[in-house]
């Protein structure tokens, strides 16, 4: 299946790239603590860059084409808040997490014993003004009707200068609940006009993100930014991704592609964060065949899907395993 021009820019086989999965629950797996955090896996910048090193890798291992920088939950007034560092220091974290992950993409390249021509990039991760509040609103966007589009842009801008000036291959504009605040990011964008970016929303049921807007709407948002390669959803159940993407696909504009990484089902909430059940991210390969025929072009996961499942992934949608990799 070929993917719009926009998008093929980026890859060199198959039309199809595989995202990781949760970079806080392959950190989480490791033995880091994070629930509660407020700058959750973006604290790590600061504390322990080895460990986000070493998680980006397992996510490369496994078969990522794309890995996600750990600044979901970071942000300029956040670290200075929280780190109790200047602003200059700030910016610089931020800047780390797109050195990191390109770091580690350029040692896993240097250790692979290549077969193909897979090509690697560094997404840099942008979640929403409610990630920042850390109670749970990036599920809601109720912020958003006490905030100006331009409230949001002065919010945003300084996150996605850092990471385009540090050079990520795309800003990933993630978990977005709110129309308003994807109308924000699109204007920014352009502010940036080199920077290449895919915008995901976070969804409540089959035919609405968070804030209640149509996902039709919002895709009609994302219609209008020349910068965006992708829009889809993530964090959501696997369930609802078919029903979405059916009920925008007659909107979506032939230069963009969907974007697609759901969490594994699971419940979270803010003081008790992940519920666990019997749901497991098995649906996300079941159901992967259907969003790969439906148009998507980055297929991966969100919280609770670790490298084990992503490795799954890419044999069930590439059919093959990752190149193999020469150990020390």
């Amino acid at each position: 299946m070929g993917s719009p021009a926009r998008l093929r820019h980026y890859m060199n086989d198959d039309g199809l790239l595989i995202l990781d999965g949760g970079l806080a629950t392959e950190l989480e797996a490791q033995g880091v603590h994070l629930q509660g955090d407020p700058l959750w896996s973006a604290r790590l910048l600061h504390t322990n860059p080895q460990a986000i090193r070493d998680a980006h890798y397992r996510y490369l291992l496994s078969g990522s084409d794309v890995i996600t920088t750990a600044t979901y939950q970071a942000s300029i007034t956040g670290f200075i808040n929280h780190l109790d560092v200047s602003s200059e220091r700030a910016r610089e974290l931020l800047m780390s997490g797109v050195q990191l992950a390109k770091e580690t993409v350029e040692t896993f390249i240097s250790k692979s014993h290549t077969t193909g021509q897979r090509r690697l990039l560094v997404a840099g991760s942008v979640g929403p003004y409610g990630a920042f509040l850390h109670d749970g609103s990036e599920y809601t966007g109720s912020y958003a009707k006490d905030m100006s589009v331009e409230d949001l842009k002065v919010w945003h801008r300084p996150q996605i200068e850092c990471l385009a000036a540090a050079g990520a291959d795309l800003v990933a504009l993630e978990t977005i609940p709110s129309i308003k605040e994807a109308e924000a990011l699109v204007e920014l964008l352009r502010e940036f006009p080199n920077c290449k970016a895919w915008l995901a929303f976070s969804c409540k049921d089959e035919k609405h993100i968070s804030d209640g807007s149509l996902f039709t709407d919002a895709v009609q948002v994302a219609n209008r930014s020349p910068q965006l390669v992708a829009v889809g959803v993530n964090c959501c159940s696997p369930e609802l991704v078919e029903p979405l993407l059916d009920t925008a696909g007659s909107v979506l504009s032939p230069d963009l592609s969907w974007v697609v990484y759901p969490n594994s089902g699971e419940d979270w909430d803010a003081q008790q964060g992940w519920h666990s059940s019997e749901k497991t991210a098995a649906s996300v390969l079941k159901l992967s065949h259907t969003w790969r025929k439906q148009g998507a072009a980055l297929i991966g996961g969100c919280c609770r899907i670790g490298p084990a499942e992503i490795t799954e992934l890419r044999q069930e949608l590439k059919g093959s395993c990752t190149s193999a990799v020469q150990q020390d």
